[in-house]
């Protein structure tokens, strides 16, 4: 390891960025984030996003061809600080706010015998983050690296690798330690398992006159999973903040949006009763941006929503019983919450990618029988950032899924036997 030990601590220069969704990339070399708690170690194998692991469950960090995206906004409460490594010796990180505005960068020059480096980190401070360039190399690869920030290292047949320098403390044991098999790759570099799935077409984005005309629905018949209410509808054109009327009872409620525009950012935060952003509802640079989701209306308080938008926006509040139901093949576009009400089953999930190729794509199933809210610990069904054509199994209805989708996207469920 070239440089001393222990964590990299904050260095004298560092300056704040905004509060957003950063693209963080160091000129093409591959890059990998590290979440670490106050003690300065990962809490688990969720911890460490890289090629391999390309996104975070939480959907604050994720890996796209070869740069990451952080959604600073949302990362967990418990996460002190996002460690940005390089699997080389060195490299020029920038960090990219959604308006295209480099907000921060840093040039790390490589150094003898260095194949790793700590290349910058986002810190909390005062509310806020802030960055702070790195610089400290390793000779013994990013595997080395990542040990030091209590990651154990795998081979592909799981076993821990021997370091082949000496440490003065080896790695903190984990519940569920990070594997970082041997990849193979393709020529030019990239993954095999970043390939294209079969039959991708391109995505194209939903067009159209602006705001889009309200989806007729009918409840779904039986689905006793949030309070039934006559919906509400607001439209808007850039920041606000949108109060609810009465209507909307305690309870979880569907929220529709739509966003007018081939560019531009836009994301919906729920507010706490501190007046504070809760957990995002969206989150987005899609383009004619269409989605839904899921959010709790408060007990003994008015649902106050923060718009954040470049362009007209639409909302409209619903019951979740109004929700599309999967049954057959369904179509869409950008995230959206489904409904299930059919036996166990098996869930094909095509995922045509964003319009650079890549694109998150993410499934997370609530079983809402018996239950008056969202479960705090739903399954997740799937995490990737790739263009795929995949099956995950579904459980008995009825089922909440939250599904994320950079793109276009097709199910199709077939119930088992």
């Amino acid at each position: 390891m070239m440089g001393g030990m222990g964590h990299m601590g904050h260095m004298a220069k560092s300056s704040w960025v905004p509060s957003v969704t950063l693209r963080v990339g160091a000129g093409g070399v591959d890059v990998a984030a590290l979440l670490l708690a106050a003690d300065g170690r990962v809490r688990g194998d969720a911890d460490m996003v890289f090629d391999g692991q390309p996104a975070h469950p939480s959907g604050a960090v994720r890996h796209e061809q070869a740069s990451l995206l952080l959604a600073l906004h949302e990362v967990e409460a418990d996460v002190e600080r996002i460690v940005i490594a390089g699997s080389a010796a060195g490299g020029a990180l920038t960090a990219v706010a959604p308006d295209g505005a480099a907000v921060a960068a840093h040039t790390v020059a490589a150094a003898p015998e260095t194949t790793a480096v700590v290349l910058a980190e986002f810190f909390r401070e005062s509310g806020g983050w802030k960055f702070a360039g790195g610089g400290k190399g390793y000779g013994s690869g990013l595997a080395a690296l990542v040990t030091e920030f209590g990651v154990e290292v795998a081979d592909e047949t799981g076993a821990a690798q021997q370091q082949p320098e000496p440490v003065a403390a080896g790695p903190v044991p984990l519940t569920g330690v990070v594997k970082m098999p041997v990849r193979a790759r393709q020529a030019g570099g990239s993954s095999a398992a970043g390939a294209a799935a079969p039959g991708h077409a391109g995505p194209s984005a939903p067009g159209g006159p602006f705001p889009p005309a309200d989806r007729p629905y009918e409840l779904v018949g039986g689905w006793e999973f949030g309070p039934v209410f006559e919906p509400f509808a607001i439209t808007g054109d850039g920041d606000q903040v949108v109060t609810v009327d009465d209507r909307v009872p305690p309870g979880p409620v569907l929220v529709e949006t739509a966003h007018e525009g081939r560019d531009g950012y836009f994301a919906v935060f729920p507010l706490d009763q501190r007046n504070k952003d809760g957990q995002y509802l969206f989150s987005t640079t899609l383009p004619d941006f269409r989605g839904s989701s899921v959010t709790p209306a408060p007990e003994g308080r008015a649902l106050r929503l923060r718009v954040r938008a470049y362009h007209r926006w639409v909302m409209r509040v619903k019951p979740v019983a109004a929700a599309r139901r999967i049954e057959g093949t369904l179509r869409g576009y950008g995230p959206e919450a489904l409904l299930y009400t059919g036996g166990a089953a098996d869930l094909q999930v095509h995922f045509e990618g964003d319009e650079d190729g890549g694109g998150y794509v993410g499934i997370r199933c609530h079983e809402v029988a018996g239950h008056t809210g969202l479960t705090e610990r739903p399954t997740l069904l799937l995490n990737r950032t790739e263009p795929l054509l995949h099956t995950v199994p579904l459980p008995p209805g009825p089922l909440l899924l939250l599904h994320r989708a950079d793109g276009p996207w097709t199910l199709t469920v077939k119930e088992l036997d």
